[in-house]
């Protein structure tokens, strides 16, 4: 783990948390689903689908379709850094079928349904994250989520944080959806900061991913925390400038980035 001694040189006045593996611990209601005897969110998400198309276009198909459609957001994500929703996602399969649209309630039952699955049963929340939320704004430091919507919305995430009362704690709220952007674009990061009103070089940003939290925040001049105490992705070089494995171990990182508090 880098030395995070040296780097106190700047004040940190607001701190931005991914939600994935970092508010909330992704996947962590797949054992709920199982126990109420329902399918992997992925396979139910492509059972959605088949039914959106009816019972005339045969499983095969329609399940090439759908992961056809899951490539090109993988693509639009990771390459293009947006977040489709999950009706363009349907569109892209609906055209790889040469299937017409479908009457827009069924559309709408479709999105509806994807949309609310992780908030019907909702991952847990990661361990310590309430105490240290609290801590933080006893400090007196803005907060915001900078997060990427995968296939939940901006809406129903807000659902999925009021739901873990995780919500109040924020300040600003950043869904990639909204704002047109995923990470490691810029945008996100520094509407964070500007909707925060702080300058963005005073943000840290605490994120899982080294790839889309530590080198985002990085690129706009932001300083980062890479978070594993959810997931740990194992030995990798790391643009975060320190990483944090419980919680508890949070603030006094903080204190060596730049002095305990808010300038």
């Amino acid at each position: 783990m880098p030395d995070p001694a040296p780097l106190g040189v700047r004040p940190i006045r607001a701190i931005s948390f991914d939600l994935w593996d970092t508010l909330v611990v992704d996947d962590s209601d797949e054992p709920e689903r199982a126990r109420r005897g329902l399918p992997p969110k992925p396979a139910a998400r492509e059972a959605a689908f088949a039914r959106l198309v009816g019972p005339g276009v045969p499983a095969a198909r329609a399940s090439a379709a759908w992961a056809e459609a899951n490539e090109w957001f993988r693509h639009q994500w990771k390459i293009e850094h947006r977040t489709p929703a999950i009706g363009e996602r349907a569109a892209v399969a609906l055209r790889a079928l040469g299937a017409p649209p479908p009457q827009p309630e069924a559309m709408r039952a479709f999105t509806d349904e994807l949309a609310r699955m992780e908030v019907e049963i909702p991952p847990r929340p990661c361990e310590g994250i309430h105490e240290l939320l609290g801590a933080l704004r006893a400090r007196g430091y803005p907060l915001a989520v900078i997060s990427d919507a995968i296939v939940t919305p901006g809406a129903q995430l807000r659902a999925l944080l009021e739901r873990h009362d995780l919500l109040h704690h924020f300040n600003v709220l950043i869904f990639s959806d909204e704002v047109g952007a995923s990470k490691p674009a810029p945008l996100p990061f520094v509407s964070a900061a500007a909707a925060l009103g702080v300058p963005v070089g005073s943000l840290v940003h605490v994120g899982d991913r080294v790839e889309t939290d530590a080198a985002g925040a990085r690129a706009v001049g932001a300083r980062s925390v890479l978070y594993t105490g959810a997931v740990d992705r194992g030995p990798a070089p790391s643009d975060a400038d320190v990483i944090c494995a419980d919680y508890a171990q949070l603030l006094p990182l903080l204190d060596r980035l730049a002095g305990p508090g808010p300038a």
